[in-house]
């Protein structure tokens, strides 16, 4: 009885193996695919930049900025003022093009080249205008958010501890920057000249004196001595000044006391 009982375990034993050979194998799989997503982030490039070069300098940094407060904390960009001047571009350009391909000989085409070129110039100088006075050292404006923004991690982390402390009542609401759904912002960063300092600036747009919060860094915090930038360290230091601003966390404006004090300092 048991040399008959033998053939049918040992048929019944390999079933299994071959069932669940397969199931090892998908778990192998789903191992490799996850160890190869962690290589893929670990190789992200870093970008390289020539620390020399002020200008390719400040360009990555407020191309990382725009690039934190557009993809990272979503806000909507206006891109009115840059409209214009795209419109205001492309007229001079057409003048610039009826004068040089215009059907006209030489001799009677004086009064079209005469007023091609002074249309060209002119609008030239509404450019400059236009990036002297009202652009300056704004990189890019935002619009009104459609809806107040919600409470940082922080304001709500710190509100909470409060209540474990044994406050009475009921906790207060976070703090938040109700003007950001009826204003649009406007983000300065300044580089000087042989300066290694970087400045953020968010303030409202179109708001005379306006409440803002300033934040400044040595290039060297996020650029080692070759040139590698640190992206997403840049990128979270933005979104803290954000989130200061969101909060309604305003910096004081600095008196003529106040240089007055450090320089004595």
């Amino acid at each position: 009885a048991k040399d008959r009982d033998s053939p049918t375990r040992t048929s019944t034993m390999a079933r299994k193996k071959k069932n669940t050979e397969p199931k090892e194998e998908e778990v192998v799989e789903e191992e490799e695919e996850e160890i190869e997503e962690d290589d893929d982030e670990e190789e992200m490039e870093l970008l390289q930049v020539e620390v020399g070069d002020i200008v390719k300098l400040k360009q990555v940094l407020d191309e990382t900025v725009a690039g934190a407060l557009l993809d990272n904390v979503h806000l909507p960009e206006d891109h009115a003022l840059d409209n214009i001047k795209l419109g205001i571009m492309t007229l001079a350009c057409a003048f610039a093009v009826v004068a040089q391909f215009s059907p006209v000989p030489f001799p009677e085409c004086r009064p079209l080249l005469g007023l091609c070129c002074c249309a060209y110039f002119l609008l030239s100088g509404v450019m400059q205008c236009i990036t002297t006075f009202l652009d300056k050292d704004c990189i890019m404006t935002t619009k009104p958010l459609e809806e107040a923004p919600a409470a940082s991690k922080k304001d709500k982390k710190s509100k909470s501890d409060g209540d474990e402390e044994g406050n009475v009542g009921p906790p207060p609401a976070p703090k938040t920057n109700m003007d950001m759904a009826k204003y649009g912002l406007r983000i300065r960063t300044n580089l000087p000249r042989f300066s290694e300092f970087f400045t953020l600036i968010i303030e409202f747009q179109g708001v005379p004196d306006t409440p803002f919060v300033t934040q400044t860094w040595s290039v060297g915090q996020f650029f080692d001595a070759e040139g590698m930038f640190d992206e997403i360290g840049m990128m979270e230091e933005v979104e803290a000044v954000y989130e200061r601003f969101a909060g309604g966390k305003f910096d004081k404006e600095e008196t003529e006391a106040d240089r007055l004090a450090k320089k004595q300092q």
